[in-house]
């Protein structure tokens, strides 16, 4: 507790810094308002989903919900800037790519959708006609994390905005979590509400609809954090967390409070090894989980982590294949039963930008 005051505070100091932070990208944005800096669309659909500020707000998830809906009829691709990785330029991934090639986030699009094209590029401008040139079947790209990107404008852009920490009430880095103006919600054709209460009321949302003043165009969506069946790093077995069960949560994500009061829900008692979000573990990691599982005096326990994080850790097979890893998946899930009219506003975009192919 004391921590979080002593950095709430000292971020509260920085605000001189959060005032010049807000002016660059004040310009930045006004450059392309006035079409000084250009921005380049592309004759297929391009669907971009991102946020205004740091931090989780549910975009790999969101990737992965649109995946499973587009794979049915279409071709989809994804694209992503490969934040963290130890590559430079355009990379398409294939059979022996690894999280250190394209990021941790594209590997995991990569895992679980091995036949869908996963690629990354700085730029993105370069990196969508190359994608084209590799994978010329594609026909739809779910642009990850690229509202910033304004070099790109996508046909369609989803903005997410945790329900804890709305963009209307947040202020600028580092003094508050925002990367862009408030006002770039009017990007989006689409606002998405994440990590809600299940049981968020008719009246809340309608309280939270008046808050962002969405323009006319704008659809409003809200969804809570649905956890699928925990299964092992390796061998996929499928485990319950039940109540009298011990758990060591190992996390390097930005924000892992909705985990964290998920285990205080289903579990007796819990431990939290917390890494830097992105985290790139190493042999040294291992020997401290490992000291802090042993240590757990109760011989029904498991490590427990995220699939981003899964995926850093994976490359430790050798050293890890037989600890009781365990991996949560997570999905959207959308709350007053609007999750059809979303997958409607997205199939029709598609077959409206059909005929300029």
């Amino acid at each position: 507790m004391f921590s979080n005051f002593f950095l709430r505070s000292f971020r509260i100091l920085l605000l001189p810094v959060a005032l010049i932070y807000w002016l660059v990208i004040a310009v930045r944005n006004w450059l392309y308002h006035k079409k000084i800096y250009k921005s380049t669309s592309f004759a297929l659909p391009l669907i971009c989903v991102g946020n205004l500020a740091v931090g989780g707000t549910g975009k790999s998830p969101m990737v992965e919900y649109l995946i499973r809906l587009l794979n049915k009829n279409y071709k989809p691709a994804t694209l992503s800037r490969g934040y963290k990785r130890r590559t430079k330029g355009y990379v398409l991934a294939g059979d022996n790519t690894t999280a250190l090639d394209i990021g941790d986030e594209p590997m995991q699009f990569h895992l679980k959708f091995p036949h869908v094209p996963v690629a990354v590029g700085e730029e993105r401008v370069v990196a969508i006609p190359l994608l084209l040139q590799d994978k010329p079947e594609t026909n739809v790209i779910i642009l990850d994390d690229a509202l910033q990107h304004r070099a790109v404008e996508a046909g369609l852009n989803i903005l997410l905005t945790d329900s804890s920490n709305l963009f209307t009430r947040d202020f600028y880095l580092p003094t508050g979590d925002l990367r862009d103006l408030k006002s770039g919600y009017k990007r989006a054709h689409v606002i998405v509400v994440t990590k809600c209460d299940p049981q968020l009321s008719v009246d809340e949302k309608k309280k939270i609809i008046v808050e962002i003043k969405p323009l006319p165009h704008q659809q409003v969506f809200f969804t809570t954090t649905k956890y699928g069946e925990a299964y092992h790093l390796f061998s996929k077995e499928v485990r319950t967390v039940q109540m009298d069960m011990e758990v060591l949560l190992v996390t390097g994500i930005a924000n892992p409070v909705h985990l964290k009061q998920l285990l205080e829900k289903h579990t007796s008692s819990y431990q939290l090894l917390q890494y830097p979000d992105h985290h790139i573990f190493n042999i040294d990691d291992l020997k401290e989980i490992r000291k802090k599982f042993n240590a757990i005096d109760n011989e029904n326990k498991i490590i427990l982590t995220t699939e981003k994080d899964a995926v850093r850790l994976s490359k430790f097979q050798a050293e890890i294949e037989d600890e009781p890893i365990y991996v949560l998946p997570i999905e959207h899930y959308f709350l007053f039963e609007e999750g059809e009219k979303f997958d409607n506003t997205i199939l029709d975009f598609i077959t409206n930008i059909k005929p300029n192919l």
